[in-house]
């Protein structure tokens, strides 16, 4: 499948999924009420003890929760990759301060729409949503302190472009930490390549060790994985795709899905 494919899936399908709730995206598969298997409450962390959390811009769409390993400071500019209805984007706002900026990129109509109204019932005049492609983004040199992203860049079909944009954007001497999914050994091909398992977070995922490749290739330093938590999947969905002897594979950890938090510095 082409890039500009993979590209117009998952803008379609976070379109539909910015149309509902938190709550209609955790007890609906995927999120958009048909099923791709995979349910986006398997991955998500709960935000709700976090400074700054909105309720309305959570729709449990996450796969970790990078502000707590991003060392953001009062006063930074922050950009968060892949912003969603801006749940990232408010938590980073408790903590750069009035001072501070915050901007998110994404590139759903829909879900820019939903940021922007939640931004505009809290009042920030220091938080902005821009629509922009994470492989090409819209935005000046040397610009950030930190970036942040929370399940985003598995979905984006050229990562090695994604990380050569970011540091781009960050300043010298700046830094990321983002929550993704990564893959463990080699999924199935038949798994790999599912269209609605991509927009669900696992088969956009690449090998872990690649993933760490590609951001050390881009130049950035004092890379550090924060959290990796594996991702258990029910037997029943494991049996759609996979022999007894993948699922035993699963089982023994030969290979497997990871949700990590990695940061790394300019």
């Amino acid at each position: 499948m082409k890039s500009v494919d993979l590209k117009y899936i998952v803008k379609e399908k976070y379109g539909e999924i910015a149309k509902q709730s938190k709550i209609q995206n955790e007890t609906s598969c995927c999120g958009v009420g048909v099923c791709c298997t995979i349910d986006y409450a398997v991955f998500a962390e709960s935000y709700e003890k976090e400074k700054g959390y909105n309720a309305d811009a959570d729709l449990g769409l996450g796969c970790g929760i990078p502000t707590q390993f991003a060392s953001i400071k009062d006063g930074d500019s922050v950009l968060d990759l892949g912003s969603g209805a801006g749940n990232d984007c408010f938590v980073a706002r408790a903590i750069v301060g009035e001072t501070g900026k915050v901007t998110g990129i994404d590139f759903t109509v829909a879900m820019l729409e939903k940021a922007r109204s939640n931004n505009a019932k809290l009042g920030f005049s220091n938080v902005e949503f821009v629509k922009g492609d994470i492989e090409e983004m819209p935005l000046a040199n040397n610009l950030f302190d930190v970036i942040v992203s929370n399940c985003v860049l598995n979905l984006v079909p050229d990562k090695t472009k994604a990380f050569s944009e970011i540091y781009r954007v960050l300043k010298p001497n700046g830094h990321f930490c983002v929550s993704d999914v990564v893959i463990k050994g080699e999924l199935p091909e038949k798994l790999q390549k599912d269209a609605e398992m991509y927009a669900g977070c696992v088969s956009g995922a690449i090998d872990i060790n690649e993933y760490l490749g590609i951001i050390e290739k881009q130049g950035f330093n004092s890379i550090e994985i924060h959290k990796q938590k594996e991702i258990e999947l029910p037997v029943e969905i494991l049996k759609e795709y996979l022999t007894e002897k993948e699922i035993q594979q699963f089982k023994n950890k030969e290979i497997g899905i990871f949700s990590i938090t990695v940061s790394a510095e300019k």
